[in-house]
């Protein structure tokens, strides 16, 4: 029981804030002021269904980022170290596009074509980042845009 108390303030500050959860639950309106949000679309993805970033607050969600040069339109060769040494020089431009650091990146999610390649990734991935790190999930996946071997999105908060 004592762990569930930091989850239930947890959600209590998610739902004292105004913000809705993903169940579409409609919370009473407390007066209180919902903070802006702002869907970035810099068209870098062309007419792609999604945003860049979207800006909530304080809080800014980054689409995911795969190992793609914007320079040749496509993949950069040489496996998962290139692509993920790409990937994540997308996420730092991302980051400070938006006025933040990498140090302001609280979350990511990793995604890896074959697990295997984990080691050499986070080689990679611990070079952008230092103590204390982002919390981090990661799972592998039979299938990533245009054939990736890694894809990362994160969530930066100042």
């Amino acid at each position: 029981m004592k762990h569930l108390l930091p989850s239930l303030c947890a959600l209590t500050g998610l739902l004292c804030s105004g913000a809705a959860p993903a169940t579409g639950l409609h919370l009473p309106d407390t007066g209180a002021a919902r903070p802006p949000v702002e869907f970035i679309d810099s068209g870098r993805f062309g007419d792609l269904p999604f945003s860049d970033a979207v800006r909530v607050g304080n809080v800014v969600y980054l689409s995911g980022e795969i190992g793609y040069d914007a320079g040749t339109g496509k993949l950069v060769p040489g496996g998962i170290r290139a692509e993920t040494w790409q990937l994540m020089n997308n996420i730092k431009a991302s980051v400070e596009a938006r006025g933040y650091r990498m140090q302001d990146v609280v979350k990511c999610t990793a995604m890896l074509a074959d697990m295997a390649d984990w080691p050499a990734f986070n080689e990679i991935y611990r070079s952008f980042f230092s103590k204390p790190y982002p919390a981090r999930s990661a799972f592998g996946t039979n299938g990533l845009a245009l054939g990736a071997r890694a894809e990362v999105e994160c969530i930066a908060a100042r």
